[in-house]
């Protein structure tokens, strides 16, 4: 680390094991100490030659073991692999590097507007070598222009007057006209006969002047002479672009590509002049740049430098972190280099003192002025070509520059390359069709790249949830450590060790978002989308869809020279008609359906037909100019008239002729492509060209777009329409019974691009071999490229409405490929997960099984579970977007956010945020929006949910669309009622307000499971327990007798305990097991324990217990459910196993799904006899968790526990861990004696850990 970098102590693991010389005496003594940052050592931990690779005695997480243990097991392999040292901050040196003989080459990441000599205009390329070298070259001598249409009297010699009194309308300071030019071009906007007409080309002298000149022509004021004659107002102006794309189309680079300039052809900056803190910083005059095309060698990357890193803040209770207020605590940072498998830089910045974590620096500051800082100055050292993170756009950037302010850290803001630019958040608004209406951050970075990952995976995915943990979740199968953000601030006021955690749990949330890009290919492909459309790469993700277009359109119109006429948005609200949809024959197809479908459709009718701006004609120019109908022109079904081919070739027909052939190269090459690297960029060029093909029609068809034109797009979508119809009179003519086949084909369903046809026969195999001959018999009625194609076939398939089926989709005809849905709640987020299950498996019930009974029973068996409170809920949550504040109704998310910001503005939802929220009990007339509540405030208050909301407007409509066609609506809607549907939970508001309910469930007083039915709610036993009726009276009264004589005053707790004392409460779960009751120690355990137990004399022993009944299978089953949260496994379906017995235990194995990796985990359930009801369960807990926290013994972690024997078994149990291992008994006589001392050392180790630790009390232990 060179002397610029600050040095706080350091603490660097590789294979080592804790002293406990190093540790810190007491947690008190943790809290007292102050780092002097000057006069602190660094301290190193000299690696252990064999034990454990630990760096903390308390227990590793699974990110710990997997991922950072790991790395220790491939720091050799990651030395040889990898071109970067590790932990090494700095890039690699430049010492060779000779402007004389070497060539500047490098791939250019960002570009944009400068200055360099004193105030000339420069565009700064900002890029790395292939050596890994930064780069910053300056390109010189590029000037801005535009053109208008020269009048008919304007000479070559009216140029220098013309710009004389330009330069007079802008009155500027210093000369903003370089020249006026004369110059021929044609307009791109309609067919002018290929005559190129005169132009004039006026150059700005600064780019900042360009939109100053545009406006006066545009407005009138600059009409030199009154040479425009005719023109209302104003006079229009052609090739309307920014600067930057001006530059790059006309030098001819795009976003990301290669830049090479020759030796001595560019000249290096002194480091006295430099700009920036680029290793290479040269400048040139753009003519001698070389632009590489993206494609063969120069389709690599370079190897780019990418920082993930997160933030952690010590807020209050209740209220969001702000800025002004709560300290930055930590920061964690992982440094990839693209290419290579593992970080080379992994570390966290920390307030206070923290324990070691394997393979990561730990870097300690007494002052967070002083943390700040110093990741400031890493930041600068490592360099980082592409920062990213997790919603680090609006949240992490944004605190850290308002936080250093707050503090006076004036240096602390300069995160850019270029050495006087402060980095600065500016409030923005980002509105789309696709993405809504958000309230984003944007934060200067020049010369680094940024990806926020949130805002990557709401543009490319929908998701009900976009939260970190629910993104890994679904992309990796993996979530974030388990720190709820409430202990943040309170693991920090704690030890080292409770900071360790806090950095661990930070530490993996900067390693996930570099995780989730590599598994979504973001980079690479968006890398491609920036090369394929020619802009920049941050033009990507701040701007829309149309600049792409705009792009390639001023590429192909330079080769031409055309120009492009700026016109003026037409919001007129006019509108085209959009593609057919063939009126769907409704119904359950039990024979096999094939699918035709249009390949490209919109863009091979613009190929086909010549669509284009330069081949659009009137009425007027075709007179003109005698074309004749059909050779030299077309009328489209619409009515608008385009040359044909052979007058003019189309610019939008050249433009996607190369796109696609670009693809279909691009596949030829992935094909046969075996580096993983390569066949990344290949496959992310293949998408964005053929994203880029696609988006052709959409650009005309935008009147408030770039360049509307609406001739071109109902001209497409009227073709469209055209060739639908045409393929079905094509189908049902040909495939019929009178030309010699089976049956008559009909067309049940078209939309858009593809038409369903019902050729008949069963047979599979026989279907395709019609869908295929159908393909190429109707691809023979089309003008090409247009070309119809044979997909797949659904067999069976269920139509429910336009654009809503299902069915089964199969390529060939062994076996399906999937089962395909469109339209239906499957696949919709603003429906709650239940009807998403319900309608999944009565599809799988209905195309599958081809069982519509049992879809039938299946429906009718959920709604009774739904009406009697039976179904888990997380099943009945809703989420929907908060996109705006405007909306004409009121809305339940809506209002519920609202809530929620008065509740707890730190955990309320803000604009772009999905809410989750479910609909509970109200007072009668309660409207809807009044009872949307958030899921978690619903459980910590146990407020009923409103079932009966949960069928009429969540299930009704999505079973009634699929049961119509199939049943008919009568019998469809007979689902809903009937006899499944009268046993209902009911649950009424008190008269406390509107969220406080109390509900009360009757339970059977044997076996305390709850009592359903109408005979059993009469009585007060289960069905199964009513032949023991009398006994259980029996035993109620005497239970009842022995309260009245008990002694009322009996102590709650032991007089003899030591407890566990911590600063959190048992309700949440913050870490220790979860208590599902808080009841005490019984007031008559003698009698409790009596009623499972009995004492009998065996030949060990004069007493032994036994139990007087075994605990019932499902009553286990209903008691653990409620817990399965709390030890990470999924709500669905468990299966559990009786796994062990002892004189006092029953255990029990739980087989579940791990809801974060999705594979099979077990765990145990241990039922207990009251000996010592409540004592013995609570001391063993208490005690198992003390030795798990405070030593190093493999001991399980408990997730929950019932003490109270109030639940359906009517027993205490625990749930825990089931630890790796086996029973020593069935192994230890064939063990040898050598294993058996070490087996033995080992316990005598752990005994001696156990004698370290003192109590000032003798008893048990219990949590407090």
């Amino acid at each position: 680390m060179p002397a610029a970098i600050l040095k706080p102590q350091k603490r660097v693991l590789g294979d080592s094991r804790v002293n406990h010389a190093n540790t810190l005496p007491s947690p008190s003594a943790a809290k007292k100490r102050k780092l002097d940052i000057g006069s602190s050592p660094s301290r190193k931990f000299k690696a252990a030659p064999n034990g454990p690779k630990l760096g903390s005695s308390q227990p590793k997480s699974q990110f710990e073991e997997e991922v950072l243990e790991k790395l220790t097991q491939d720091l050799h392999g990651l030395k040889n692999k990898n071109s970067e040292k590790d932990q090494q901050w700095d890039r690699p040196s430049l010492d060779d590097f000779d402007e004389t003989t070497d060539s500047l080459c490098f791939q250019q990441i960002e570009a944009e507007e400068g200055t360099l000599h004193g105030g000339a205009t420069a565009v700064k390329l900002f890029g790395v070598t292939d050596t890994g070298h930064s780069v910053l070259l300056h390109v010189t001598d590029f000037l801005h222009y535009l053109y208008v249409a020269a009048p008919i009297s304007f000479g070559k010699s009216d140029c220098e007057g013309f710009k004389t009194y330009l330069d007079a309308q802008l009155a500027q300071h210093q000369p903003a006209i370089q020249s006026v030019q004369m110059v021929l071009r044609e307009n791109l906007f309609g067919f002018q006969g290929n005559q190129k007409s005169p132009y004039l080309k006026i150059t700005v002298t600064d780019p900042k002047f360009i939109n100053k000149l545009r406006t006066a022509i545009e407005s009138g004021n600059a009409n030199y002479k009154g040479l425009w004659k005719g023109v209302d107002g104003g006079i229009l102006t052609f090739d309307s672009i920014q600067y930057i794309l001006r530059f790059m189309i006309d030098t001819g680079i795009s976003g990301m590509s290669w830049v090479e300039v020759p030796p001595q052809k560019y000249h290096i900056i002194p480091h006295r002049d430099r700009h920036s803190n680029c290793q290479i910083e040269a400048h040139v005059h753009y003519r001698d740049l070389i632009a590489h095309h993206n494609e063969g060698e120069w389709a690599r990357m370079a190897p780019l430098r990418i920082l993930s890193f997160d933030i952690e803040c010590a807020g209050r209770k209740g209220v969001f972190p702000e800025a002004n207020q709560d300290p930055v605590i930590q920061i964690a940072n992982v440094v990839t280099r693209y290419g290579e498998p593992k970080p080379f830089v992994r570390n966290v910045f920390c307030l206070d003192t923290c324990s070691l974590i394997v393979n990561t620096q730990i870097f300690e500051f007494d002052a967070e002025e002083k943390m700040l800082q110093a990741w400031r100055d890493f930041l600068d050292q490592v360099d980082p070509d592409v920062i990213i993170g997790y919603n680090i756009a609006n949240f992490d950037f944004p605190y850290l520059l308002d936080r250093a302010k707050h503090l006076k850290c004036t240096k602390f803001p300069y995160w850019t390359r270029l050495k006087s630019v402060l980095s600065q958040a500016k409030e923005t608004n980002f509105s789309s069709k696709q993405m809504g209406n958000r309230d984003t951050k944007a934060t200067n970075t020049n010369g680094r790249l940024q990806l926020d990952l949130l805002q990557l995976v709401q543009r490319d995915h929908q998701l009900r949830s976009y939260t970190l943990n629910s993104v890994c979740a679904q992309f990796l199968g993996e979530q974030k450590e388990d720190v709820h953000h409430t202990m943040i601030t309170e693991l920090f006021n704690g030890t080292p060790e409770s900071r360790r955690r806090l950095a661990v749990y930070c530490l993996k949330d900067a390693y996930l978002p570099q995780r989730l890009m590599d598994k979504l290919m973001c980079l690479v492909n968006y890398t491609e989308m920036a090369r394929v459309t020619g802009i920049p790469f941050n033009y990507l993700l701040a701007r829309g869809q149309q600049v792409k277009f705009i792009s390639q359109l001023f590429r192909k119109a330079l080769e031409q020279n055309l120009v492009i006429p700026n016109l003026r948005s037409d919001a007129s609200g006019e509108q085209y008609e959009g593609a057919t949809v063939i009126e769907p024959t409704r119904g359950y197809y039990d024979v096999p359906i094939a699918t035709l479908d249009f390949a490209s459709l919109y863009p091979s009718i613009i190929q086909a037909h010549n669509l284009c701006y330069t081949t659009l004609l009137n009425k007027t120019s075709v007179e003109k100019m005698a074309l004749v109908e059909g050779e030299d022109y077309i009328i489209t079904p619409n009515g608008d008239m385009f040359c044909t081919s052979k007058i003019r070739k189309g610019l939008l027909t050249q433009i996607l002729e190369e796109l696609l052939g670009a693809r279909k190269r691009a596949k030829k090459e992935l094909a046969i492509e075996t580096d993983p690297f390569k066949k990344a960029v290949l496959n992310g060029r293949q998408l964005a060209l053929k994203l880029s093909a696609n988006s052709v029609y959409g650009i005309t068809g935008a009147t408030v777009g770039k360049l509307p034109c609406l001739a071109i797009a109902s001209s497409t979508t009227s073709y469209g329409r055209q060739m639908i119809e045409k393929t079905k009179e094509e189908v049902e003519a040909r495939y019929t019974v009178v030309n010699g086949y089976t049956h008559d084909a009909k067309v049940i369903y078209g939309d858009t691009d593809s038409v369903m046809v019902k050729f008949g026969p069963k047979d599979l195999e026989k279907a395709m071999e019609l869908g295929r001959d159908a393909a190429n018999y109707v691809s023979s009625k089309f003008i090409k490229p247009i070309k119809l194609e044979f997909e797949k076939v659904y067999f069976p398939y269920l139509l429910i409405n336009k654009k809503r089926y299902a069915g089964l989709y199969w390529t060939t005809p062994q076996k399906y490929d999937k089962m395909d849905s469109k339209g239906i709640e499957t696949v919709r987020r603003d429906n709650c997960r239940l009807v998403q299950n319900v309608i999944e498996t009565i599809l799988r019930k209905i195309l599958i099984d081809q069982d519509v009974q049992g879809a039938q029973d299946y429906v009718k068996d959920t709604i009774s579970d739904l009406l009697q409170n039976k179904i888990d809920m997380s099943k009945l949550v809703i989420t929907k977007a908060l996109s705006k504040s405007d909306y004409s109704a009121r809305q339940a998310h809506v209002e519920l956010a609202e809530r929620m910001k008065k509740r707890d503005a730190g955990s309320a939802p803000t604009l772009g945020d999905r809410v989750a929220y479910v609909i509970v009990k109200g007072a009668g007339g309660a409207k809807n929006y009044e009872r949307s509540e958030d899921p978690i405030f619903v459980l910590e208050n146990n407020i009923p949910i409103d079932t009966k909301y949960y069928l009429d407007n969540q299930l009704a409509k999505p079973l009634g669309r699929i049961f119509d066609p199939i049943l008919g609506e009568k019998r469809a809607g007979q689902l809903l009622t009937g006899e499944h549907t009268r046993s209902i939970s009911v649950a009424a508001p008190t008269l406390g307000g509107l969220m406080k309910f109390a509900k009360k469930t009757q339970t059977c007083m044997g076996c305390k499971k709850p009592l359903v039915g109408q005979q059993e709610l009469e009585g007060a036993v289960c069905e199964n327990c009513r032949p023991r009726i009398g006994e259980l009276y029996q035993k109620t009264l005497q239970k009842v007798s022995d309260l009245e004589v008990s002694n009322e005053n009996s102590p709650s707790v032991p007089p003899t305990t030591s407890t566990i004392t911590e600063t959190t409460t048992m309700s949440s779960n913050n870490g220790f097991p979860i208590r599902v009751s808080t009841k005490g120690p019984p007031h008559s355990p003698l009698e409790l324990a009596r009623r499972f137990l009995r004492w009998e004399k065996s030949e060990w022993s004069e007493e032994d217990p036994k139990w007087l009944m075994e605990p019932d299978m499902s009553l286990i089953k209903d008691v653990v459910r409620p817990c399965l949260q709390h030890c990470r496994l999924e709500n669905g379906g468990i299966s559990i196993e009786f796994f062990a017995s002892g004189a006092l235990n029953k255990l029990y194995t739980i087989i579940g799904v791990d809801s974060a990796t999705g594979l099979t985990r077990q765990c145990i359930f241990r039922i207990a006899l009251p000996y010592a009801p409540w004592y013995k369960v609570e001391n063993e807990v208490a005690t198992t968790e003390y030795v798990r926290r405070k030593t190093r013994i493999p001991v399980p972690e408990i997730y929950a526990f019932d003490s109270s024997m109030d639940n359906a078994l009517g027993l205490e149990w625990i749930l825990m861990e089931k630890m790796p291992g086996f029973s020593l008994v069935g192994i230890w006589p064939s063990m040898s004696d050598p294993a058996k001392g070490k087996l033995v050392k080992q316990v005598a180790e752990y005994v001696d850990e156990l004698s370290g630790l003192s109590f000032d009390k003798i008893g048990g232990l219990y949590i407090n």
